[in-house]
């Protein structure tokens, strides 16, 4: 039972992190196109645009004091499922924006919030053909 719980409660502390970026990134003026954009296996947290722009936003959210920053968590093999998620999303929308990759990451409780938007915070990993 209580593993159920806990996971619920991950579950919600993650919707509010997510709410709260969307905010804040309307409060800085960016459109917001799709939230929780999904094709298959594959996720985008938050895609918007802002100054001719695409951005593709990855949220990570922890309450409390964390042990590690959330973006921690945004590892290599987290970055090449975000990229060809975006990929995809540019397919399939037909999108011919240049694109950036931001992280935003979100500590604590509700309403006080610590954010820190890391813009350019990776950049699409380059491919080599043998």
């Amino acid at each position: 039972m209580s593993k159920i719980l806990i996971m619920a409660e991950h579950n919600q502390v993650g919707k509010d992190g997510e709410t709260t970026a969307i905010e804040y990134l309307k409060n800085k003026g960016y459109q917001i196109l799709h939230t929780n954009w999904r094709k298959g296996r594959y996720e985008l947290d938050i895609v918007a645009k802002s100054d001719d722009e695409l951005i593709i936003v990855e949220v990570k959210t922890r309450s409390g004091i964390p042990l590690e920053m959330p973006e921690i968590a945004v590892d290599k093999q987290k970055i090449n499922h975000i990229v060809t998620a975006a990929d995809l999303y540019v397919k399939m929308f037909d999108v011919d924006l240049p694109a950036r990759f931001d992280i935003i990451s979100i500590i604590g409780y509700p309403p006080n919030y610590i954010i820190d938007h890391i813009e350019d915070a990776f950049y699409p990993p380059l491919k080599t053909y043998r």
